[in-house]
């Protein structure tokens, strides 16, 4: 019986995520040997500060503030420490020499994607980033490996369980954001400064490396129109709600037909609160979870499901990719490369097809609502649902009415324009609330 091979691991970072990647490399190292074909050593974990306090506890022998020696002589590096530099040149420097990366850095992927695939490219070594989306969801290997013979033709996503789970809050007990935001971070969910969560920049990096798998082109972060929810209040929840809708932050990467001839047309990747209907899998999606719902030409719909942050939910993606990586350097042959076939270029918010959700208050008056619809029209915007609420208010004694919109799917700039076109009506006393809309 041949002697099982030892593969070195060298580990950057040891935060969250990184302990517990540590912890199950060493606890469950039989089984993970038998998985790969190899024994699976982890031979140092690169630090910051060797005395930070961690929620493991793992030899202190392990650790060092070495970097660049660690990897060099590493055949596996796992980069999970975050941010552009250092952690772009250590994994040049590991593929450079020879070691299969496995990486949870979105950031990076979005950012310099295409330097890093073509590194791996040139070195023959395995780039992995299945934590880099969705934690525990096991959704990259699908989009890229058994939807590979089909079309996908529409990607949306809840990508981010901080803001869904401040949404949810919103919509299950009617606080504000402020609340909401406040109760994320006493769980937890939040970081105290939370900007990279709510203002959609983690949805947006996300969202790039989900659309350049689903269509096989390369996507980076400027590509995605990016909206945070900050804007969203307890009345725009209020009010979807009474419509039968839930707002959810959506990372969304769609193929967008060209009517010109000669024109095949682009790719949308956006992410913006966006109302769902309550009958739609992902409006289900709760607290602090991630979903991503596929729609392909040949498999129809499909949407995977689970746990997307947290140390060991995300560590389980980044073990399975690790495991991957192992067995090819085992068996020999080349990485898994990018899987870009051409480009098809990245269009701008202006040419994705959408419906909209428009709060109007008005005043109660007649002709009013022909002179609205007439816009719409005149637009080219057809209106789905309206809803007229008449209410008086109690300093002035006088009378408006609150209508509440929901419009058929339109070019966004069509949308964009007859909202402008409303706001210059005398009749319009404001625009309370604009919110995209999917799944009608």
């Amino acid at each position: 019986m041949s002697e099982v091979r030892t593969l070195k691991v060298a580990l950057l970072g040891c935060g969250n995520v990184g302990a517990q990647v540590a912890r199950i490399l060493l606890d469950d190292a039989d089984a993970l040997a038998a998985r790969s074909g190899a024994r699976l050593e982890l031979s140092g974990i690169a630090v910051r500060n060797l005395d930070s306090k961690r929620d493991v506890e793992l030899p202190r022998e392990l650790f060092t503030t070495d970097a660049d020696t660690l990897v060099k002589d590493a055949d596996l590096v796992i980069e999970l420490m975050g941010g552009i530099e250092p952690a772009r040149s250590l994994i040049l420097t590991a593929m450079q020499n020879g070691a299969c990366v496995v990486t949870g850095n979105k950031a990076l992927l979005a950012q310099d994607g295409p330097t890093l695939y073509e590194e791996a490219d040139k070195a023959g070594v395995q780039l992995s980033y299945e934590a880099a989306v969705a934690g525990a969801i096991p959704i990259l290997r699908p989009i890229r490996d058994s939807l590979s013979g089909d079309r996908i033709t529409r990607v949306l996503g809840i990508v981010n369980g901080t803001t869904n789970f401040i949404l949810d809050q919103m919509d299950s007990t009617g606080a504000q954001f402020a609340d909401a935001l406040a109760e994320a971070q006493r769980l937890g969910y939040a970081e105290a400064d939370p900007t990279a969560d709510v203002e959609g920049h983690d949805a947006a990096a996300k969202a790039a490396i989900l659309a350049s798998l689903s269509f096989h082109t390369r996507f980076a972060l400027e590509d995605v129109y990016c909206e945070g929810i900050t804007k969203v209040s307890a009345a725009d929840i209020a009010a979807a709600k009474e419509a039968g809708f839930v707002i959810k932050l959506l990372a969304i990467a769609e193929k967008i037909e060209s009517s010109e001839p000669g024109n095949d047309g682009g790719i949308s990747v956006r992410v913006h609160p966006t109302l769902l209907p309550r009958e739609h899998p992902l409006a289900a999606v709760r607290g602090a979870f991630n979903a991503v719902f596929i729609e392909a030409e040949n498999a129809g719909e499909l949407m995977f499901y689970g746990q997307g942050a947290g140390g060991t939910p995300t560590a389980s993606a980044v073990l399975g990719d690790l495991v991957s990586a192992a067995r090819r350097v085992v068996l020999g042959g080349p990485g898994r490369t990018e899987t870009t076939t051409g480009h098809v270029p990245a269009l701008s918010i202006s040419a994705s097809n959408t419906s909209y959700y428009v709060g109007l208050d008005v005043a109660d008056q007649a002709g009013v609502l022909a002179r609205i619809t007439h816009i719409f029209a005149e637009h080219g915007v057809s209106i789905e649902i309206m809803r007229q609420t008449i209410h008086r208010d109690a300093a002035s004694n006088v009378e408006s009415a609150e209508l509440k919109i929901v419009t058929h799917r339109a070019s966004e700039a069509a949308l964009a324009a007859t909202v402008e076109a409303i706001k210059g009506l005398d009749v319009i006393n404001s625009v309370t609330s604009v919110l995209r809309v999917e799944g009608v």
